[in-house]
C-alpha cells in the first residue's frame, strides 16, 4: 500500500512537471513569436518604402507619354513649367558636398575619438564627451539657422560671388552634424581595443603616440570604417539644413566652393508639398537616384570595412 502511495505521489510530480514544461514552451513560443513579429515589421516595412517609392519613381519613364531617363539623370536644369526635368547637377552636388564633409569630418572625429579614449584627462573627457553628444541632439532645423547666421555671413565676406550661400557652406554644416555619429562610434571602437595590446606595446618600447596609431588605431579599424560609413549616410540623407544654405538653383554644375547647389534631398523637399502630376512622379524619380545612390555607397563602404576588418 506503501509504495501505492509513493508511486501515486511520483505520477502526480511528473505530470505537474510536465505541465510545467508545456507552459514553458508555449510562453517561449509566444515570446519567439513577438521577437519575429518585430523583425518583420522592419523588414515589411522597407519593402514597402522601396516597392512605394519605386513603383511612383520609375512610371513616369514607362507608357505613350514617357519621358526620356537619359534626358532626366544626365540634364542640368530643372523647370517643370517647362516639362523640363534634369538631375545630374543634383547628384554632383550631393557627391561633392558629401565628399568634401567627410573628407574633414572624418579625420576630426577620429582624432576627437583618440583624445577623449587616450590623451585627455577624466575633468576635461567630462566636458568634452558631453558637448559631443549634445551636438546630436540639435535639431536639423537649428543647424541651418547657425549655418545661415553665421557661416553664410562669413563666406559672404570672402566669396568672390554676391552671396554666401555656397557648396563651401555645406560641407561645413555637414561636416559639423557629422561628428556626433562619428566621434561616438569610433570611441566605442577604440575602446574596445584590449589593453593588452598597449601593454605589449610599451613592452617593446614604443612611444604613446606610436602605440596610439600603430596599434590601437589599426585594431579599431573595422569599427572606425563603420564610423564613416554611417557619417556618409547622415551627409547624403540630411535635407533641411542643407536646404537653408545651399542656394538651390535651377540648373547649372557647380564649377567652385563658392557655387550655389541644389542637392538631391532639397529638392525633394522643396516641391513635393506642392508638385502634382509629372512634377510630383519626377520627384519621386529623384527619390529613386538618390535610393540607389545611398545604396550603392553603402553596400560598398560595408564591404570594404568587413574586408578591412578580417585584415585587422
Amino acid at each position: 500500500m506503501e509504495n501505492v502511495t509513493k508511486q501515486s505521489q511520483v505520477n502526480v510530480l511528473s505530470e505537474a512537471k510536465m505541465q510545467k514544461n508545456v507552459l514553458r514552451d508555449g510562453v517561449t513560443k509566444i515570446i519567439e513569436t513577438i521577437f519575429l513579429i518585430c523583425a518583420l515589421v522592419s523588414v515589411v516595412s522597407v519593402a514597402a518604402i522601396i516597392v512605394f517609392v519605386f513603383y511612383k519613381g520609375l512610371k513616369p519613364f514607362f507608357g505613350s507619354d514617357a519621358y526620356s531617363f537619359w534626358d532626366f539623370i544626365s540634364g542640368t536644369r530643372w523647370a517643370p513649367s517647362e516639362n523640363t526635368y534634369g538631375i545630374f547637377f543634383m547628384i554632383v552636388a550631393s557627391v561633392l558636398s558629401t565628399l568634401g564633409a567627410i573628407i574633414v569630418g572624418v579625420p576630426v572625429g577620429v582624432l576627437t575619438a583618440i583624445f577623449i579614449v587616450q590623451v585627455a584627462p577624466a575633468p576635461l573627457v567630462k566636458i568634452i564627451k558631453p558637448a559631443v553628444e549634445l551636438l546630436a541632439g540639435i535639431p536639423s532645423v537649428l543647424y541651418g539657422a547657425f549655418g545661415l547666421g553665421v557661416i553664410v555671413p562669413l563666406i559672404k565676406k570672402i566669396s568672390p560671388q554676391v552671396q554666401g550661400q555656397s557648396m563651401l557652406a555645406v560641407m561645413i554644416i555637414l561636416m559639423i552634424m557629422v561628428l556626433p555619429t562619428i566621434v561616438s562610434l569610433s570611441e566605442s571602437a577604440l575602446a574596445a581595443v584590449p589593453k593588452s595590446y598597449q601593454e605589449a606595446s610599451y613592452g617593446l618600447g614604443a612611444t604613446h603616440m606610436q602605440t596610439i596609431f600603430k596599434v590601437i588605431l589599426p585594431a579599431a579599424k573595422s569599427g572606425v570604417l563603420s564610423a564613416a560609413v554611417l557619417g556618409i549616410g547622415r551627409a547624403i540623407g540630411e535635407t533641411m539644413a542643407v536646404m537653408m544654405i545651399a542656394g538651390n538653383p535651377t540648373g547649372g554644375l557647380p564649377n567652385s566652393l563658392w557655387s550655389m547647389v541644389r542637392p538631391l534631398t532639397t529638392n525633394i523637399a522643396m516641391e513635393m508639398g506642392y508638385a502634382s502630376g509629372r512634377q510630383s512622379e519626377m520627384l519621386f524619380a529623384t527619390g529613386v537616384i538618390l535610393f540607389i545612390f545611398i545604396m550603392i555607397v553603402n553596400i560598398t563602404l560595408i564591404k570594404l570595412t568587413h574586408k578591412k576588418g578580417e585584415k585587422a
